[in-house]
């Protein structure tokens, strides 16, 4: 696969500070404003990070589909962005949302309440 990094909007200073993928992109978290909930986890290149940035909605590239997609534009379970941070080695963003609806593309509220592996008291 060939890399993605293509000319985008994003400020240079936070381009510079992004660690990619081979493929040009940067793992997405997105959490619960307030409980901290993890929601899903998804990607982003230097152009989704800046309309996510610049629009206040969560906006993702989607590896499947090879294109960019907002959260709930289609679905209505939108995010709205409360705080983007990206992390100390620049290879992850936390994207703190209010989610609507289900973050799971499943209709479950999380990506993570299915397959429970271990949990405090060993199960």
């Amino acid at each position: 696969m060939t890399a993605r990094v293509r000319e985008s909007a994003l400020d240079p200073a936070i381009a510079a500070r992004l660690k990619r993928t081979p493929d040009g992109l940067v793992c997405a978290i997105a959490q619960q404003h307030g409980t901290g909930e993890v929601l899903m986890v998804a990607w982003m290149d230097d152009e989704a990070l800046h309309r996510t940035l610049t629009t206040g909605r969560a906006t993702y590239w989607s590896r499947s589909r090879e294109e960019y997609w907002v959260k709930g534009a289609t679905s209505g379970h939108v995010q709205q962005v409360h705080e983007v941070r990206l992390d100390c080695d620049g290879d992850a963003v936390l994207v703190v949302v209010d989610q609507t609806g289900a973050a799971c593309h499943t209709g479950e509220r999380t990506c993570f309440d299915a397959d429970v592996l271990l949990t405090s008291n060993g199960a």
